[in-house]
């Protein structure tokens, strides 16, 4: 990895057809009463070394303008907020390297004068934003454009503006090994702030003493990293679709019933069904459904189903919740394939109780490095049988990261076309909804859609 210098930032030699790039700056965290922030150097944990060879998650928002809107203030406003921003969570404008002197330590370095690339382009396309912001499926080429690259070298974030007809969107492109999403959104919701005057959420916590690592699980964790050439798979993004699926809370709330139903006529204990175990059960049973033609060729193989758990309040002692780093863990259960793809009770019921004891394995506690060294077994194994993977969560509250002309209409989740991830957030219409995102070719869009929409109404009759 390329140690951290001044850059020139890169300007894209060749940007994608639908965009124009108008400029691209290097943003600098602004000094607050005087004081820029210092050189400082932030080691990688063993939740942050995982994702150092992973591409970028890339979100956009996508923001309906008025007809009289302002556009040169609204992009004046953003660039002008966006170092006060930076200047709390400084270490967002440094830079990935290896620690100098050491052979499999990294760190994210900040020394004076890094900033962050802000980029604002222009929808050559003659769209409109309400053809892009609907939940049918959309060619993922017209909107992977507006999050922008990350510039080599090691910078961990990037920002881009795109305007286009009766909107604007902004891009976020971050380096999953600096933080999680929870950080990354934390700090979109701080630069609204910055820009409207509203009360910003409390600042960051940097200080990566507070993940201890009295078992040595960073060097188990650096000997699993992936390299780079093995993600090489997820770099491209291809002819692929991306659509949105909501479950309003009275769907969740049926998922919750029909499994609850199907546990006592199986006289078996029911699972814990939150709402998120619901929403991903029903979404993991019609993705089998829709991949397996109904288990017919997946047989009793296991396939799975991975998704992220926060483990800050469960550290011990707890990590504050504005801790600016990863400290997510996978939760990772196995269900038969043919089972999980059955419609109906059935299918939900497998799934719902797969998820739960997911979640009951991952708040256990971070292990020792031998059942971590298991548990990454067991992980390689997913990855070869087949495993669906989560994205996002519905705690971040995209929706109402609002720069000062209003709240976003659509936020997407775009890097999910190249990891295959569903992405998931809380849904926009209807309180206590959750919606996710889903990226597939046009053949099994239309599988998926079917099974899905089958799947609503199976449980409204049930």
């Amino acid at each position: 990895m390329a140690p951290a210098q001044q850059v020139q930032v890169p300007v894209q030699a060749s940007p994608p057809a639908i965009l124009s790039v108008l400029e691209t700056t290097l943003v600098a965290p602004s000094p607050s009463a005087g004081a820029a922030p210092l050189e400082s150097s932030l080691p990688l944990t063993f939740f942050d070394v995982l994702w150092l060879n992973s591409p970028p998650v890339e979100r956009v928002f996508f923001y309906r303008l008025a007809a009289d809107a302002d556009v040169p203030a609204i992009l004046s406003n953003l660039r002008t907020s966006l170092p006060q921003a930076l200047h709390a969570y400084y270490p967002l404008a440094g830079r990935l390297r290896l620690t100098p002197g050491t052979a499999d330590r990294y760190e994210i370095y900040y020394q004076p004068g890094d900033g962050v690339t802000f980029t604002v382009a222009e929808y050559r396309d003659d769209v409109d934003i309400d053809e892009l912001v609907v939940d049918k499926p959309r060619e993922v080429c017209k909107i992977g454009p507006l999050a922008p690259p990350l510039p080599k070298g090691g910078p961990v974030l990037a920002l881009q503006a795109t305007v286009l007809h009766r909107g604007l969107t902004i891009g976020v492109a971050v380096h999953h090994a600096a933080c999680d999403g929870a950080i990354s959104t934390r700090f979109l919701h701080t630069w609204a702030a910055a820009g409207t005057g509203v009360v910003a959420p409390s600042p960051p916590v940097i200080d990566r003493t507070l993940i201890k690592d009295a078992t040595g699980l960073y060097d188990v964790f650096v000997k699993a990293m992936p390299s780079a050439d093995e993600m090489e798979h997820v770099k491209e993004l291809d002819d692929k679709l991306l659509a949105t699926f909501t479950l309003s809370k009275q769907d969740i709330q049926r998922v919750k019933d029909v499994v609850a139903s199907e546990a006592a006529r199986r006289g078996a204990p029911p699972p814990r069904c939150s709402s998120l175990v619901a929403t991903f059960g029903f979404m993991w049973s019609c993705y089998q459904r829709a991949r397996d033609d109904a288990g017919s060729n997946g047989g009793d193989r296991p396939t799975y189903l991975v998704f992220p758990v926060d483990h800050r309040a469960r550290m011990k002692p707890p990590v504050p919740d504005e801790y600016l780093g990863n400290c997510v863990g996978g939760a990772m259960h196995a269900a038969p394939m043919d089972q999980l793809a059955e419609a109906g009770a059935s299918g939900l019921f497998v799934a719902c109780t797969a998820l739960a004891a997911a979640i009951e394995e991952a708040v256990r506690g971070i292990r020792s490095p031998e059942t971590i060294a298991l548990w990454l077994d067991k992980f390689r194994e997913a990855a070869m049988a087949g495993m669906w993977t989560v994205a996002g969560s519905p705690r971040f509250r995209v929706y109402e990261v609002d720069f000062g002309f209003g709240r976003p209409a659509k936020v997407e989740i775009v890097s999910v076309a190249r990891t295959g991830a569903m992405a998931v957030a809380e849904g926009r219409s209807s309180a206590g909804g959750i919606e996710v995102g889903i990226s597939l070719p046009a053949a099994g869009m239309q599988r998926f859609q079917e099974c899905f929409r089958d799947a609503i109404d199976s449980l409204h009759h049930h």
